[in-house]
C-alpha cells in the first residue's frame, strides 16, 4: 500500500520586515532579504490553524482520524494546543491529537508519526500543522533570520500527490542551540563548532544514509528540500554531497526566514508547486540530528498546483516598518497600558459556545432554509423553534455591508479597529473585527474571508474567535 502527501497548505502572515530595519535600530550591518512577521492577534496556534484550513479546504473533513500540531513556539507551556487547532479546523469529536515539540525538528518527528500511522493502517488520513514564531536575542543574527509561518501536509493512503519512497534519520546529542525553562530567548554555541558538528554533520549523514538506503545518487534527485537556519548552510551541505544548484529548492529565506518546525513543511509544499509528475523529492530537517524522506510526485500533483497557495501567500506582503512595533508585537517592549477589553471571560461559556466561538458554526433553519451566527434557537425569518441544523462558515467568503473605524480603540501599539458587518452569497451576516488591512482601503463591498485570530488574553487564559480579513481578490491578486 502506498503512503505519502495527499494534500498541502501554508499560511505566512502578511507583515514583512526588511532585515535592514532591524540591523539600523541597532546600528550593525544588515543581512539580505526580509523576514514575516505574526500580527499582534497571531501566534503559532493561529497559523497552524489557518494551514490546516488550507490544506483542508473542499475535502471531507470528517475523514481525518488525527491532528498532530508542531511547534517550538506553543501559546501554552501546559495545554494541548492541538487539540484546539483540531476545533477551529472543525473536525470530528473522536479525531486523534497529539503535540511535538522541544525541536525544529518537531515537524518532521510529527510527518514521520503520521506517515507510520496511516502505514500500519491505524488512521487512514491524518493532518499534521506545524507553525511557528521563533525569537532571537535582539541585535543577533537570529533576530534577523528568524521568520513566522504555518504549513501543513494531510497524510494518506488515496490521492496522493507524492508518495512516501523512503526515510531515514539520525540522532545527534548536541548543545549547539537550546533554551532553558525560563528563557525567553536560545542560546548559541560558538558558530563553527554549531555548524560543523551540528547542522552540516547531521544533515550529510542523514542524506547520505537515505540515497543509500533508496540506491540513489545525487543526479537522481529532482529536487532537494533542506531546511536550513542560514542563509547559505543548505546550500554549502548540497555542494559538499554533489548536488547541482538548480536541484536545490528555494529555502525562502529572502522572503520568509527560519521558521523552525513550520520549514521543512513549508518548502515541501513550494517543492510540489513547480515539480512535475515522476520527480524525486528529497526532504532533510535538523534539530538535534535530522530527519530525511524520499517522495516520488504523481500526477495528481498537477491539479493541486492550479491552487498555488505558496505563491499566493508570497504575494502577499505588507510592509511592517518599525522596529519598535515588532519589538510590541512580540510582547518584548510594553508600550502604553489600555487594552481594549475589561471583561473577562468565563471557562465553561467557553467551552459550552466552542461551536460557534471555535468551529464558527451557525444555525441554518430547517424550514426556511435561513441561516444564522451565532446560532439561534428562534429563526428570524419564520420564527421556528430549535428546527435547525449546524452549518460550517469558515469557508465562505463575503463581503463587508457596513463598518465603522475607530482610530483609538485598540492597543496603544495597533490602535486602530475596524468593526465590520459583512454579508456572505447566501445573505448570512456576520459580525466581526476586521484584521491585516489598511484603514484606507475598507469600503462597503470588499471581499473579505474568515481568519482564526486570537481576540485578548484575559482569565490567565488566550481568547480565540474567528475575524475577516481583505480576501486576496481585494488586494489586486
Amino acid at each position: 500500500m502506498n503512503v505519502g502527501i495527499a494534500r498541502t497548505g501554508v499560511y505566512i502572515p502578511s507583515y514583512r520586515m526588511k532585515r535592514e530595519t532591524i540591523a539600523k535600530a541597532w546600528e550593525r550591518p544588515a543581512l539580505k532579504g526580509e523576514r514575516s512577521v505574526a500580527n499582534t492577534d497571531e501566534d503559532s496556534l493561529t497559523l497552524a490553524v489557518a494551514a490546516a484550513v488550507s490544506c483542508l479546504r473542499g475535502t471531507q473533513r470528517e475523514t481525518v482520524d488525527a491532528l498532530l500540531f508542531a511547534s517550538t513556539t506553543p501559546p501554552y507551556a501546559e495545554k494541548s494546543s492541538a487539540g484546539l487547532a483540531a476545533v477551529a479546523a472543525d473536525l470530528k469529536d473522536t479525531v486523534h491529537t497529539a503535540d511535538f515539540g522541544a525541536s525544529a525538528r518537531a515537524g518532521t518527528s510529527a510527518l514521520k508519526a503520521a506517515l507510520d500511522a496511516v502505514a500500519a493502517g491505524t488512521n487512514d488520513r491524518v493532518v499534521v500543522t506545524a507553525a511557528d514564531c521563533p525569537l532571537g536575542y535582539p541585535k543577533s543574527d537570529q533576530e534577523q533570520l528568524a521568520g513566522d509561518a504555518g504549513a501543513a501536509v494531510l497524510v494518506a493512503a488515496e490521492d496522493l500527490v507524492a508518495v512516501y519512497r523512503a526515510g531515514y534519520s539520525v540522532n545527534n546529542e548536541i548543545l549547539d542551540s537550546w533554551r532553558n525553562a525560563d528563557d525567553r530567548f536560545p542560546h548559541t554555541a560558538e558558530g563553527r563548532f554549531a555548524k560543523d558538528k551540528g547542522y552540516s554533520r547531521a544533515m550529510s549523514d542523514v542524506i547520505d544514509g537515505l540515497l543509500s538506503r533508496a540506491g540513489l545518487v545525487p543526479e537522481q534527485i529532482s529536487k532537494l528540500v533542506l531546511a536550513s537556519p542560514g542563509l547559505r548552510d543548505g546550500s554549502q551541505v548540497a555542494k559538499r554531497l554533489g548536488f547541482a544548484p538548480e536541484r536545490l529548492v528555494d529555502p525562502l529565506m529572502m522572503q520568509v526566514g527560519y521558521c523552525a518546525a513550520a520549514q521543512p513543511l513549508l518548502l515541501l509544499a513550494s517543492a510540489l508547486e513547480t515539480a512535475r509528475p515522476g520527480d524525486l523529492i528529497l526532504l532533510a530537517s535538523y534539530g538535534y540530528g535530522a530527519d530525511a524522506f524520499l517522495f516520488e510526485v504523481t500526477e495528481a500533483v498537477l491539479e493541486q498546483q492550479k491552487d498555488a497557495v505558496v505563491a499566493r501567500n508570497l504575494a502577499r506582503g505588507r510592509p511592517l516598518d518599525s522596529y519598535s512595533r515588532f519589538l510590541s508585537f512580540r510582547g518584548l517592549l510594553e508600550t502604553q497600558p489600555g487594552e481594549p477589553f475589561r471583561t473577562f471571560p468565563s471557562t465553561s461559556a467557553y467551552w459550552r459556545d466552542q461551536a460557534s466561538l471555535l468551529r464558527l458554526h451557525g444555525s441554518k433553519c430547517y424550514r426556511c432554509g435561513t441561516t444564522t451566527t451565532p446560532t439561534n434557537r428562534i429563526c428570524p425569518t419564520c420564527r421556528s423553534k430549535d428546527d435547525f441544523e449546524l452549518v460550517r462558515l469558515s469557508d465562505r467568503t463575503a463581503r463587508v455591508f457596513t463598518y465603522s473605524i475607530d482610530r483609538l480603540a485598540g492597543r496603544s501599539d495597533d490602535p486602530v479597529v475596524v468593526q465590520t458587518v459583512c454579508e456572505d452569497d447566501e445573505k448570512t451576516r456576520y459580525y466581526m473585527l476586521m484584521t491585516d488591512f489598511d484603514a484606507e482601503d475598507v469600503k462597503v463591498g470588499m471581499p473579505v474571508e474568515f481568519t482564526f485570530r486570537k481576540i485578548y488574553e484575559g482569565g490567565n487564559y488566550i481568547n480565540y474567535y474567528w475575524k475577516c480579513r481583505p480576501a486576496a481578490s481585494a488586494e489586486g491578486e
